[in-house]
């Protein structure tokens, strides 16, 4: 810091400022202790104005220092408005406990059924023409078993198509089925955040948030499981 200091001899008064060093005479006319006043007061005003500035240099020096991560986070959060609440819950819980949701399962199980038992009467059907092909290769003429490969061949490739093809429908039934009821918990999901005040409505499911701070978000499971009976 830079500093002023009044020194001398007899006869005489010495500024010693970094930088300068003057020798004023002590004994002088009036228009030279006039003089002598204003270099005081010019020094000591430039002595202030250095030191102010020092200062401000410094703290724009930790100014420029980086926040850490935990002044982030905690700037953030103190820009985060105390009355934001949230909701959350299980959507497959919920969407079990539904009515529809059952009737459309119903259906699909039924549907899902009758594609297995056709496919194991087509597994059967090959596998026994298989046995018997097995049986009397041994005895049948050249064309005849040629033929009766042939056939296996045909019979196996139209099993597998058929079987991919009902996967597919089983597949495509299911989507169309629980459309219509995955609409509807949508829009109770919405009308309850909404009637709650909530800025929105968490899906937990598959671990999806592992912690909720429940002094900000609202279990409203109960409430939709009510409103969609």
């Amino acid at each position: 810091m830079s500093s002023l200091r009044l020194t001398g001899g007899v006869g005489e008064v010495s500024l010693w400022w970094p930088h300068l060093y003057i020798i004023i005479p002590q004994r002088t006319s009036k228009r030279q202790s006039a003089m002598k006043h204003l270099i005081l007061l010019s020094l000591f005003s430039i002595t202030t104005i250095m030191a102010s500035a020092q200062d401000v240099a410094t703290a724009s020096e930790y100014a420029g220092t980086p926040a850490t991560t935990m002044q982030k986070t905690e700037a953030k959060a103190a820009d985060t408005p105390s009355s934001l609440r949230f909701g959350y819950l299980s959507y497959s819980s919920v969407l079990k406990l539904m009515s529809d949701y059952m009737a459309a399962q119903r259906n699909i199980d039924d549907l899902k059924t009758k594609y297995d038992l056709e496919m194991k009467r087509v597994e059967n059907e090959f596998n026994q023409k298989y046995e018997q092909f097995l049986a009397g290769q041994h005895d049948f003429a050249p064309t005849i078993l040629q033929k009766r490969q042939a056939e296996l061949q045909d019979l196996m490739e139209k099993n597998i198509a058929f079987k991919q093809k009902a996967q597919q429908l089983l597949k495509d039934a299911e989507a169309n089925a629980f459309a219509p009821v995955n609409q509807r918990l949508d829009a109770v999901i919405q009308r309850v955040g909404q009637a709650l005040g909530l800025a929105f409505v968490l899906n937990t499911d598959n671990h999806a948030v592992p912690f909720i701070n429940t002094l900000s978000g609202v279990d409203v499971t109960a409430t939709v499981v009510d409103a969609v009976k």
